[in-house]
């Protein structure tokens, strides 16, 4: 495998231990990357680490503190940090199995791809990915990597399996504190309806290929223009204005019967009218998917 392993270890579940490794499942998208620059040269502006009284610092020279009291700091070397004892650094202990969708969508982080080390632990890994298949179970555990330990779950992937990073309860905002202002009231079914048909119209397979970041494009546009405008200030038009703010319960009907009823004669597009027949009492429909 070209890529190289983020973390070597091993997946311990009672007695059995499976050696592993991981990769990162994701990269960084398309981007554009500006500096700074200093308008009246035309130079980028540059930093430098200094000590207040002696000026610019040597890389070799710094070391990691903590502030005990104001000024006063605990030096650590790097050797000492890596010293530091945690079971976790090399071994992923399996201590709990929850259902996929028990864990909310706010606590993942970052997905890995796991593989088993060697052909020796291949046996183990595979029987390990069906049994959690056929239970359809997240396994849960904590490990150590690049300087903190993590709450980790690991899922079936195809062959393979995947370990997300998870955050830690006080690492997310509670919802409340941000919904309590809204109100608790049922929407008119009617408009109910209606949004359930657009919905309805609007879906499709999920294909992450056919989404694009659309601001990059833009700013390579932005880029270009203003090479070739030599220096002239260039602001794009506005293409749509904004929405207007409104309670209007008269105008929320008229724009969600638009929306449904645009493009309604195509192929593709299901009679809003049929859609309270197709709908199905909350209690059979079959539960969302907390993460994509």
């Amino acid at each position: 495998m070209a890529a190289r392993a983020y973390w070597q270890g091993q997946i311990r579940l009672a007695l059995v231990s499976i050696p592993v490794e991981i990769y990162a499942a994701t990269k960084s998208g398309a981007q554009i990357a500006f500096h700074q620059i200093h308008e009246p040269s035309g130079k980028r502006v540059r930093y430098e680490k200094t000590v207040p009284g002696l000026g610019p610092v040597k890389p070799e020279d710094i070391v990691k503190g903590f502030e005990v009291s104001k000024g006063d700091y605990v030096l650590l070397q790097p050797d000492e940090i890596e010293a530091v004892k945690l079971e976790s650094k090399k071994t992923l202990e399996l201590t709990q199995f929850v259902d996929a969708d028990e864990i909310d969508v706010l606590y993942y982080e970052r997905p890995y791809y796991v593989v088993p080390a060697d052909d020796l632990a291949e046996e183990a890994f595979v029987v390990l990915r069906e049994a959690l298949r056929r239970a359809r179970k997240v396994g849960l555990g904590q490990l150590a990597m690049r300087g903190r330990e993590y709450i980790v779950s690991l899922k079936p992937c195809g062959r393979g399996m995947v370990l997300e990073t998870l955050r830690y309860a006080d690492e997310v905002n509670k919802a409340q504190s941000y919904f309590r202002e809204i109100d608790d009231v049922k929407p008119d079914p009617e408009l109910l309806d209606l949004a359930e048909a657009l919905i309805e119209k609007k879906t499709a397979p999920f294909k992450p290929d056919s989404f694009h970041d659309r601001y990059v494009d833009a700013l390579e546009r932005l880029i270009d223009k203003k090479k070739k405008a030599k220096g002239r200030r260039i602001i794009e038009d506005e293409d749509e204005a904004p929405a207007k703010r409104s309670g209007n319960v008269i105008d929320l009907m008229a724009a969600l019967k638009k929306s449904v009823d645009s493009g309604a004669k195509g192929a593709a597009a299901k009679p809003a009218a049929k859609k309270p027949a197709a709908r199905r009492s909350s209690a059979t429909k079959a539960p969302a998917r907390k993460r994509a």
